[in-house]
């Protein structure tokens, strides 16, 4: 789905329209619309690891793909456990498709955001 905002003054937002796993993503996705930045939220999952049989056992799904820097967005706001977990996710994906461009955004990174543009009360979700 793409979230390119469409000229009318009236026009609601694309992030309004999608339905996000957290919190967090629609506040980013708000501000990419704020700016008028062409994004879809999790286009495409890259599968990473596969079992004796070739059936998939590992796949990764980022939050946000950016057409125009063709590059993908992971945010991860949460516990440090769940951040080595995607940090590793992202290392793999990198060595399994080293063509793709992806980046975490990490929690600093985005309350920095939050903060600077006033998105919400900068508690991470």
């Amino acid at each position: 789905m793409t979230g390119k905002r469409a000229p009318g003054l009236l026009d609601p937002l694309h992030s309004d329209a999608v339905s996000f796993a957290h919190a967090s993503e629609r506040q980013f996705a708000r501000l990419l619309d704020f700016y008028q930045i062409e994004w879809a939220y999790e286009p495409r999952s890259f599968d990473l690891e596969w079992d004796g049989e070739g059936h998939v056992i590992q796949r990764f799904t980022p939050d946000f793909y950016l057409p125009v820097y063709d590059l993908y967005i992971e945010i991860t706001t949460l516990n440090q456990k769940l951040v080595t977990k995607k940090n590793r996710k992202v290392r793999r994906l990198r060595e399994q498709y080293p063509e793709v461009r992806c980046k975490i955004f990490y929690q600093r990174d985005y309350l920095s955001l939050v903060m600077k543009y006033g998105l919400e009360d900068g508690k991470a979700s």
